[in-house]
């Protein structure tokens, strides 16, 4: 089997189980807390650990790895000193950031988030306080993953997201009685630790060596200072219109985080396993093909089939069974079968974004690696003025479930902008190629939805146990959407086969 194609299979698998662990984590949370002012106060602090991971591992890798690909190919010895100055002046700062923001949170936590319960507000300032301590960690951690990248080295990075997820799940069940809500946090970046010490080992394995040096090449750090500005702008952005969800969320009802949060964990593994897999390798293939077009245009348009073929059945599947799929994964213990049905509501709402996060990736990749952060920036800035309107607009409309719409809406204006951008600069042929996939790939995936909802009407299977109506619908769905793929799409459904079993493939290190 090819490098590149082990290398994928392995890192799918992975990313899988980073995301089982990530419901292992989520269940226990259910079973030990429900749905309450402590995991709404456990959510809010999370926002911030994210918005770290997503300004480094996005905001940082979209510059970096473009630039060093491209730096190792001309001077692979000034490329090292580079990135190690990098890596040393980005973890510096981030110590500083850690003090100021630990002694800083009890008064930016309740600013930001505005009115939350006295106990919501208590455990969301201490947990803010305790990712502070170690942000220089967090943000090594983030840091290394792009480095990895840029040598081809992909697996360790989602060993290391699996040991951060998996550890918070195994301190919620070890220290729960002790620490209680707090486990989580501790476990988190107990994990964190471990990801460090993994990803260093595998950079030693591949030749690199760290040197404590913050020297970087004056033409190199120009260009590097020069994107990386817009590209970490544009990844807070996104951030920011997830806080502003929660705010918006934090006003609703009691719970309402908590609910909007299990959705969008359900709803977002096809999307990120896609974005930490494939699209991961693609946006290192884009990059080393910037100055060939003709490749450039086909790899992307083979990430832009790959994401519509596997997500837009994904996401009509489980406006069919998403109710089935939550009940097994939180009713139980303080999580009541209420809770289940506004966990659904949240849930519907959100499926656009498996298809419009999955798109994303590819397209904002394909900016990204032709060095566009300015361009990408001016549209992600606009997205934040239209959250609040939506969000204002939606919330009076439909409560907690309008903002998980809002986000929809948001994403999908986001890929098409996006996408218009991209396209302006490829041959005609492209757009259309475009039009046609969405049409062919989109009917099959109504055709299969519609005969599975009307199964699951006339059946009466929304009345079977949840593991049960899973287990019939999940194998017919995938039997009817394979069908309509080859009867609409053939061309397509022959291409993907073919590329699955090329053997001409780049050889990286797993």
């Amino acid at each position: 089997m090819p490098s590149l194609k082990r290398t994928a299979i392995w890192i799918t698998l992975l990313a899988l189980v980073v995301k089982v662990a990530g419901f292992l984590r989520e269940s226990i949370i259910a079973k030990e807390f429900g749905a309450n002012e402590y995991t709404d106060g456990y959510l809010l602090a999370f926002s911030f650990i994210t918005l770290v991971l997503a300004v480094i591992s996005v905001g940082f890798n979209n510059v970096f790895l473009p630039l060093y690909v491209q730096a190792k190919q001309n001077n692979p010895k000034a490329a090292e000193r580079n990135a190690n100055g990098i890596m040393n002046a980005t973890v510096a700062i981030f110590l500083l950031v850690a003090v100021l923001g630990y002694l800083l949170a009890p008064s930016f936590v309740p600013a930001i988030f505005g009115r939350m319960a006295a106990v919501t507000e208590s455990v969301a300032i201490h947990i803010t306080q305790i990712f502070f301590l170690f942000m220089g960690a967090i943000a090594l951690n983030g840091i290394l993953d792009s480095y990895l990248q840029g040598r081809r080295i992909f697996v360790p990075s989602q060993i290391s997201k699996l040991l951060a997820t998996l550890m918070g799940a195994v301190f919620a069940l070890l220290f729960s009685d002790v620490w209680g809500i707090y486990s989580l946090a501790y476990g988190f970046v107990f994990g964190i630790m471990l990801g460090i010490v993994l990803m260093f080992v595998y950079l030693y394995r591949s030749g690199y060596r760290w040197t404590p040096t913050l020297s970087i090449d004056p033409d190199f750090r120009q260009t590097f200072l020069r994107l990386l500005v817009p590209s970490l702008l544009n990844a807070f952005v996104g951030q920011m219109n997830m806080f502003i969800d929660k705010i918006f969320a934090s006003g609703t009802i009691e719970g309402a985080v908590t609910y909007l949060n299990n959705a969008s964990l359900l709803v977002s593994i096809p999307h990120t396993i896609y974005g930490t897999t494939v699209a991961a390798i693609l946006f290192t293939l884009l990059s080393e093909q910037v100055d060939k077009p003709r490749q450039f245009q086909q790899t992307f348009f083979t990430g832009m089939e790959l994401s519509l073929i596997t997500l837009m059945p994904v996401a009509a599947g489980l406006w069919v069974i998403g109710d089935a799929a939550i009940a097994i994964v939180y009713e139980r213990g303080q999580f009541t079968e209420t809770d289940t049905y506004r966990t659904y509501v949240a849930l519907l709402f959100y499926l656009p974004l498996i298809v419009t996060q999955g798109l994303q990736y590819i397209v904002a990749k394909s900016m990204y690696a032709k060095g566009k952060t300015a361009v990408v920036l001016r549209i992600s800035v606009t997205t934040i003025v239209l959250n609040i309107i939506l969000n204002y607009a939606l919330v009076q409309s439909f409560g907690y479930a309008g903002i998980a719409l809002s986000s929809s809406l948001v994403s999908l204006y986001y890929v098409t902008a996006c996408s218009i951008a991209v396209y302006k600069e490829f041959e005609r042929g492209e757009a259309k190629k475009l039009i046609s996939l969405l049409v062919r790939v989109g009917s099959a995936t109504a055709i299969m939805a519609g005969l599975l909802y009307g199964l699951k009407e006339v059946a009466s299977i929304h009345q079977w146990p949840a593991l049960l109506a899973l287990a019939v619908l999940v194998p017919l769905g995938v039997a009817i959407y394979i069908a309509g793929v080859y009867a609409l799409y053939r061309e397509g459904f022959y291409r993907l086969l073919r590329t699955l079993r090329s053997k001409r493939k780049p050889k990286p290190s797993a």
